[in-house]
């Protein structure tokens, strides 16, 4: 397994178990969507994302609040833009 397919591996298991149910499905989903495609540049800026505390992330998701200048990134602009679909 490679270097980078390793990290993907690490970041997908790190950003699934994040303690806060809703947000570890919406994760979920997000990584399966997109973490298989993104390069090193986009796994940084997917680590700075988790590096972010719960509850500002899911605040930013559903609505109520916005990000500071500093803190965006493509990948997160990606995931704030991402609509999770319920299972059915």
């Amino acid at each position: 397994m490679s270097d980078i397919e390793t990290r993907r591996r690490k970041l997908k298991f790190r950003a699934d178990r994040r303690g806060f149910r809703e947000l570890d499905l919406y994760m979920q989903q997000f990584t399966d969507a997109h973490l298989a495609a993104f390069d090193a540049r986009q796994l940084d800026e997917f680590e700075a994302v988790l590096d972010i505390p719960d509850q500002f992330v899911f605040d930013w998701i559903m609505g109520r609040g916005e990000p500071e200048a500093a803190q965006r990134s493509e990948v997160l602009d990606l995931l704030l833009s991402f609509r999770y679909a319920a299972p059915k």
